[in-house]
């Protein structure tokens, strides 16, 4: 499939998600609005403002020059540089979006190019689209934070805790509306891949597809059974450099490294220890299935298309052992759908930083095992 067909559904998507995103984000004033705690409920409403927060257009009430609201740092002279703190917030917000729409778009182009989606690659491009579009929301989260930052008038205090909770904020909602987005996408694109002539896939033998997954899936197990457990985590966290506007990165390395928390329970029986791993295991094995067939699916191995799409495998598995997570371990009957949610996203810096480095891997363990490989297809 080429390009040209590729940017149509590509630019489709990413119109959308963009779309989605500021609309939902224009809502948040919604929940200030008389009595809507009191037919939401204090915590639903608090959650939905974690939401929506991170995406809401209009500057928080600090920034409003009319108004001496709490949360306002002025400079040291005292003097009132509110309409400069929101030329900046402003200037962040619309990178925040104009960062969304490019870099969903860009990764699309990639993924509908080599994983088009025809007959038996359907439901493995929509997955990898949606995968694409939290992905593609929490860079433009990275991309538009210093901006952010700079607007609460402090930010050169703890600069890089202030950018990993920035990053952190806001990472349901693109979860959620990606869903809509990567479901226009794949529609405009079947459409788009009419009279393209035949689509190939690639031959892979089946040993060297499960050798390339089970070396990018060592990648992965490393975030989350060594680096994710809890003494390796802490000593991340304590790390603390020198001094100055970089210091103390822990909390940045943590959330662009550790896929999970290695950390209890203690003191328990083995059956409900194993229990609790139960998500750790369906990262695992949700990642290692997904790799495996990523390069049957392919209509060319090539590199990009093999990283980006184990950042899309790596974010489906930390999606499905989320909700594992939430079956087996936190579910309980008084749990609201909107608690539940909390843990929904956690981890997608990391799942791009490890997924690149699996993908990788993957590759070149694909490449050297295609040497001499027998013709049997995976």
């Amino acid at each position: 499939m080429t390009y040209r067909r590729a940017a149509i559904p590509a630019l489709i998507g990413g119109l959308l998600l963009t779309a989605l995103l500021w609309w939902a984000g224009a809502t948040a004033d919604a929940l200030h609005l008389p009595g809507s705690g009191e037919r939401l409920g204090a915590d639903a409403v608090a959650e939905l403002q974690s939401w929506l927060a991170p995406w809401a257009y209009d500057p928080p009430a600090f920034l409003d020059a009319g108004a001496m609201a709490s949360g306002y740092v002025g400079d040291t002279m005292g003097d009132d540089n509110r309409s400069f703190y929101n030329g900046l917030y402003t200037t962040g917000v619309q990178i925040r979006y104009g960062a969304v729409f490019a870099l969903f778009v860009l990764g699309a182009l990639l993924l509908i190019r080599r994983l088009p989606p025809v007959r038996g690659r359907t439901t493995a491009a929509f997955l990898a689209l949606w995968a694409w579009g939290a992905v593609a929301g929490t860079l433009a989260l990275a991309v538009s934070a210093p901006w952010l930052i700079a607007s609460t008038g402090h930010g050169s205090y703890r600069f890089l805790p202030q950018l990993a909770s920035v990053i952190a904020a806001g990472r349901q909602l693109p979860v959620a509306v990606g869903l809509v987005a990567a479901g226009a996408a794949v529609l405009v694109a079947r459409i788009a891949v009419k009279g393209a002539g035949p689509l190939p896939r690639t031959d892979v033998p089946a040993r060297a597809a499960r050798l390339a997954a089970t070396a990018g899936t060592a990648v992965i197990a490393l975030s989350v059974v060594v680096l994710s457990y809890h003494s390796v985590a802490a000593a991340l966290q304590e790390l603390t450099p020198g001094g100055g506007l970089l210091s103390e990165p822990g909390d940045l390395l943590r959330q662009w490294l550790l896929l999970g928390a290695w950390s209890g329970p203690e003191g328990v029986p083995l059956g409900e220890w194993l229990l609790y791993r139960a998500s750790d295991v369906a990262l695992l094995v949700v990642f290692w299935w997904a790799l495996r067939a990523l390069p049957g699916l392919l209509t060319r191995v090539t590199l990009p298309a093999m990283a980006v799409g184990a950042v899309c495998a790596t974010v489906l598995a930390l999606l499905a052992s989320q909700l594992v997570r939430i079956a087996v371990v936190q579910a309980g009957p008084q749990q609201s759908l909107l608690h539940f949610s909390a843990v929904i996203g956690n981890g997608i810096p990391a799942a791009l930083t490890c997924g690149l480095a699996a993908g990788v891997v993957a590759t070149t363990v694909l490449g050297l095992a295609l040497r001499g490989a027998p013709d049997t297809a995976a």
